[in-house]
């Protein structure tokens, strides 16, 4: 963990469930709430947003979108704009993560842009880098995330609070992930980029770490240095699991 920096488990539901089901998970999670140190934050799909929020308002629980698009509004179908998030309770976002870079062909030119719009709609922009396999065993890992980090940042993004989550490719979803110390050696590497590209705005951004985090290798990932929470997909989905990894936050 980084001094100073409360830590955040995030919770990216994908698209998952039913309005029933988001709305069991909701109460779920909003029931024990207190009982966990770190600040907890779900992402559900877009169509559950509002019965989430319902369920949430009052509680410590964050809420936020799985994305958005640059633009403020406009003709671009099957797209939300981060103003409509903000309406619908959110006050997060993830942007560029590898599955919308992979299965949407965005680039880190247009996670940028959808960055500034985040940020100027008072929105959190909780922004995804990582590496696949075949880069991490080229020996390119460090190279490729760095790249992705100077692409897709503004300026904008550190006075909007803004979130990095390091998500290696090839451990998401896969229960593999990579061994502790090459985890501590990229978030390392992460927070120099961060603090020589922003300054101090860079040495207080949390960074989160993602891919395949459950119970039982959270705490474990969550004491190292410059690990600040987690971004959770599948166990996301257990309120048990994710409050296991919530409770597996180092103490202090």
């Amino acid at each position: 963990m980084t001094p100073g920096i409360r830590p955040l488990i995030a919770g990216n539901w994908k698209m998952n469930g039913t309005l029933a089901g988001a709305q069991r998970l909701a109460e779920a999670l909003r029931g024990a709430a207190k009982s966990v140190t770190p600040e907890l934050l779900v992402c559900p799909p877009f169509l559950h947003l509002q019965q989430v929020a319902a369920v949430l308002l009052g509680s410590p629980i964050a809420l936020g979108g799985q994305d958005c698009h640059h633009a403020a509004a406009g003709a671009h179908t099957g797209d939300i704009a981060a103003a409509m998030l903000r309406d619908a309770g959110a006050s997060h976002v993830i942007l560029g993560h590898s599955e919308r870079r992979s299965d949407h062909a965005e680039t880190s030119a247009m996670v940028l842009r959808k960055c500034e719009a985040a940020a100027a709609a008072g929105l959190v922009p909780v922004v995804c880098v990582g590496e696949t396999e075949a880069e991490r065993d080229a020996g390119q890992a460090e190279a490729v995330v760095a790249r992705q980090l100077l692409d897709s940042l503004p300026p904008s993004f550190t006075t909007a609070g803004g979130i990095v989550a390091y998500e290696p490719v090839w451990a998401i979803g896969t229960g593999r992930t990579p061994s502790e110390a090459d985890v501590a050696a990229m978030h390392g590497m992460i927070r120099n980029a961060l603090v020589q590209a922003h300054g101090d705005g860079g040495r207080a951004t949390k960074l989160l770490y993602g891919g395949s985090v459950k119970p039982g290798n959270a705490a474990g990932l969550l004491a190292l240095p410059d690990v600040d929470g987690a971004l959770v997909g599948g166990a996301s989905l257990v309120a048990e699991d994710f409050l296991a990894i919530a409770r597996a936050v180092p103490a202090g």
